[in-house]
Formats: C-alpha cells, structure tokens, sequence
C-alpha cells in the first residue's frame, strides 16, 4: 500500500469527519485521479518533439503517456485535424498516491522561486489544477538528457462537489497552499 494512502485512511478520513462532521465515513472527499498533460505545440513543425514528450511524461508518471491529437483544423496555428499535438496520461489507485506523494515532497519544492499554490484554482465543483513551467523539476527526468522544456498541467480530481472540502483534503495532503 503507497505511503500517502495508508497516511489517508488512517489520519485525513478520521481528522476530516470530525472536522466537517459527516455522518458516513463514505461522505468524507477522497481522490479519485490525477491528470498530466502536456502540450507540445513544437509538435506541429517537428514530431519527434511528440516522442521526448511522451518518454518524459512515462518517466514521471510511472505509466504509460498517449498522444492526444488535433479535433479540428486551425489555418492559422497550422494545425490540421488528427495532428499529434501534446501528451497525457491519468493516474488512479496506487500510482496516483505515489506520484502525489512525489509530487508534494520533491518536486514542488525544487520549483524556481516556489511560493505556494494559488487556493483560486479551484473549479467550483472540487478539482483543483496548476501548471508546472519545467518538467526537470521532477528527479525522473534526466537533465542531460533534456533538449526542450516543457511545461506541465496536473489536474487533481476529488469526489467532493464542493471547493471547502477539496482544500481541506489536499491541505492535509500537505499541499502547499499560499496563506
């Protein structure tokens, strides 16, 4: 079992159903997945910037990354439809904790000038995303092996309709939210 699940089910369920006084251990919020995605808008002139990405991607998730392609055409990005333009790939279960768990204690504190994420970034109905401008900040990746930084986008998927209990999950996740 990852490290952060057992840390859940034994101290943030208890802590978060006398906090918000729910009735049912079932009502407290819990993760339900991860999303990474990275655009790759270079991919339009070259596509072998699609495979760096993809190879990236898998080092940091720890699961295999897919393409995601064009819907439509746009003249003006030269973008046509069925085009490679960027990669993702969705974390759930045991993955996802363990990637959480790296994500939290070692790569956000690496981030350049890291002041805290942004409690705004909630959806309304309890997701919360952020963006990465370097994906080197992970230890996965190889710096050496680097020749292009990307940027990375994680979503963070809860089973709550509601922001107040999402923040309250990822802050006893140890997120480190602005104050």
């Amino acid at each position: 079992m990852a490290r952060l699940r057992e840390y859940y089910t034994e101290n943030i369920v208890p802590q978060l159903k006398s906090e918000f006084e729910f009735s049912n251990v079932l009502e407290v919020p819990r993760l339900e997945k991860i999303v990474l995605n990275m655009g790759v808008g270079k991919a339009i002139a070259d596509s072998k910037y699609i495979k760096q990405a993809l190879d990236e991607l898998t080092a940091i998730a720890g699961q295999k990354a897919v393409a995601t392609i064009a819907r439509k055409s746009v003249a003006t990005f030269k973008l046509r439809e069925g085009q490679k333009i960027g990669v993702m790939v969705t974390l759930r279960g045991e993955r996802m904790y363990e990637f959480l768990d790296r994500l939290v204690n070692i790569a956000l504190p690496r981030v350049r000038d890291f002041r805290g994420l942004s409690k705004k970034s909630f959806d309304g109905n309890g997701n919360y995303s952020f963006g990465i401008k370097e994906q080197i900040v992970f230890p996965e990746v190889a710096i050496s092996n680097v020749e292009n930084i990307h940027g990375l986008d994680v979503v963070v998927v809860t089973t709550t309709g509601n922001d107040v209990y999402a923040a309250a999950l990822l802050k006893a996740f140890n997120f480190p939210f602005v104050a």
